[in-house]
């Protein structure tokens, strides 16, 4: 059993993934942190924000395959692929719902003024989708991490 947890810390191919999550959502928590003037906890887990983590996760992904397999392989395509799909999707349907859940949000707000409860497990997230800005500055985040891995691990 040590032997697998010993392997799957030694993967740059798992670990640089890991660690553009982390940049990118320790750097989304300190940019809300700026911004709003006031921590928010949710935001160091949470989805959505600047920079997209998801952009970040997958685009090292591609880096760090493509430097350790090359382009030309099956590897660094699956890779484009998955990050094409998982950018692609940060900016359309999760961004749609985003935007609905903004909508339903006020909604409630205009209920409970009106004395109607809701509960807390039932109201929604609407940090949910990516602007096409948060997505390409988690992309180039997801680059440079990836560079940067390779060359201290690689």
């Amino acid at each position: 059993m040590a032997n697998f947890f010993y392997e799957l810390f030694s993967n740059e191919i798992v670990m640089c993934p890991v660690s553009a999550w982390v940049t990118a959502q320790l750097l989304k928590t300190l940019i809300y942190t700026i911004t709003y003037k006031e921590f928010n906890k949710e935001r160091l887990l949470g989805d959505g924000g600047m920079p997209s983590s998801h952009s970040a996760t997958v685009m090292s992904l591609v880096t760090i395959v493509g430097f350790t397999y090359g382009v030309s392989g099956y590897e660094f395509a699956m890779a484009g692929i998955l990050a094409l799909i998982t950018m692609h999707d940060a900016m359309g349907v999760r961004r749609e719902t985003g935007k609905q859940a903004v909508v339903i949000k006020n909604l409630a707000e205009l209920f409970e003024e009106m004395g109607k409860d809701i509960p807390d497990d039932e109201k929604l997230k609407v940090f949910v989708g990516h602007t096409p800005l948060q997505v390409i500055m988690g992309a180039i985040l997801g680059v440079i991490v990836g560079c940067v891995f390779y060359g201290v691990v690689g």
